[in-house]
Order: C-alpha cells, then sequence, then structure tokens
C-alpha cells in the first residue's frame, strides 16, 4: 500500500508515519517541513520496522512550494492508496489583531496546501484501483460546535476544509476515490498548547494516530464525503 502522510515531523504525523511502517509492505512518503526531525522518523522506521520510509522536506509557507510538490510527485509517482493531510498551521489572536500575512499562511498551510496535493494526487491515480483521502480537519470548523475566541480564521479554514472534503467527495464518488474529513478535538500536541495554552488533553498523539490509522485503512465503500467529528473533549 502506497500512503502520503503530510505533517510528519512532529505529533499525530510522526506517529502516523509509525502506525503505517509497522507494516513492511507500506511505502510510505512523509512530508514536513523539519527535516532534522524527517531523519529522526525516518531512522527509527528503519530500525524499529527495517521499512524505507522516504521523506521530503517542504514548506507550505515557501514561495517554492509548488516547485518543490512537483519534484516529490516526479519523484514518487505513485498510486497513492492513502493520503492523509494531515499538516495544519494555527495562530491565536483576536480578529482584529490578525494581520493579512496571517490569514494568507493560515489558508495556504490549512486549505491551499491539501488542495494542490489533491490535485497532483489525483493526476497519477490508476483507474480501477482505490484511493482513501482523509483530510485532518478540527472541532472548531464543524458547525455547531463550540467556538473559541481567537481562533477564528484558524476554524474558518478548517470549516472550508472540510466544505472541500464534501464537493470533492462528491465530485469523485465515480472514480474510486473517498475523501472524507475527520474533525479533531484535543490533543495532546503543541497546536493544542498554542491554541489553549496549559490545558492537558485526555488524547495522546499516539492514541490520535492509531485512530486515524484504522479508519484510513478500512475499506472506505461505505463512508464518503463525511465529516466525523473524533472527540471526548472540546477542546
Amino acid at each position: 500500500m502506497n500512503v502520503l502522510i503530510t505533517g510528519a515531523s512532529r505529533g499525530i504525523g510522526f506517529e502516523l508515519v509509525k502506525q503505517f511502517a509497522v507494516n513492511k509492505s507500506n511505502q510510505i512518503t512523509a512530508l514536513a517541513r523539519d527535516y532534522k526531525a524527517l531523519k529522526v522518523l525516518r531512522d527509527f522506521c528503519q530500525k524499529e520496522f527495517g521499512n524505507e520510509i522516504h521523506i521530503y522536506s517542504i514548506d507550505f509557507l515557501s514561495d517554492s512550494f509548488s516547485a518543490d510538490l512537483d519534484r516529490v510527485f516526479e519523484k514518487y509517482r505513485f498510486h497513492y492508496d492513502i493520503v492523509i493531510n494531515n499538516a495544519g498551521y494555527l495562530i491565536n489572536k483576536p480578529f482584529l489583531d490578525t494581520s493579512s500575512l496571517d490569514i494568507d499562511n493560515l489558508y495556504k498551510v490549512n486549505v491551499f496546501s491539501p488542495i494542490a496535493i489533491l490535485k497532483r494526487v489525483f493526476t497519477f491515480l490508476e483507474t480501477g484501483r482505490k484511493c482513501h483521502v482523509v483530510n485532518i480537519g478540527s472541532m472548531g470548523g464543524v458547525q455547531g460546535s463550540v467556538k473559541f475566541s481567537g481562533l477564528s480564521i484558524y476554524s474558518s479554514s478548517k470549516a472550508a476544509l472540510a466544505n472541500l472534503t464534501e464537493c470533492l467527495a462528491e465530485e469523485y464518488k465515480d472514480r474510486n476515490i473517498y475523501i472524507n474529513c475527520l474533525a479533531l478535538g484535543s490533543v495532546q500536541t503543541e497546536m493544542l498548547n498554542m491554541a489553549f495554552p496549559g490545558f492537558q488533553a485526555q488524547v495522546s498523539p499516539e492514541d490520535m494516530a492509531r485512530y486515524i490509522h484504522g479508519f484510513s485503512v478500512q475499506d472506505p465503500i461505505c463512508v464518503n464525503g463525511k465529516i466525523i467529528q473524533v472527540s471526548n473533549t472540546t477542546p
């Protein structure tokens, strides 16, 4: 199975790669900005599981993002069976203090990057083979869920990702492409600490990675275009 995971250098993404690497038949492409952390992850997977994962340093905020992404897909011209858009960006600021650059950066990572990745992924898909796309959203982007001051732009970007999930699932429903969004609640990550300093979540990155892995590998034929709330507390 060919698997693509973004935001793989820390937190949930780091643990997700390890979950997939246990199976040596899985070919994993891990993307993140921090190449040093990716090398640590690659060395761990090789030593512990005998899995030679593919790593590529890519900064979704850089001007060279599009060209860098093209190089990744030229190098790894796979049919990806699973794509997990896990990379995320968060800024905690009052609405009036949020700059245009802040807004641009939030949408670049949380919305525009998944779009750019899926455009390339879909180009290389083989007819007759399934692809399960799992977009990692947030409870803050779900209609009717609890909202918090300082996270308006972040939450709106995650709402955009959730809506994109629904629209693409409809557009590609007859092409063996299944697209779902997991709207996560609080997980004890660096991002959670940015949003809610000092808050202690009940769920660890390892716990959430296990859940996402299990959801991703199941046959998605009965679940498509869904925004699934994965939370026991909010935050």
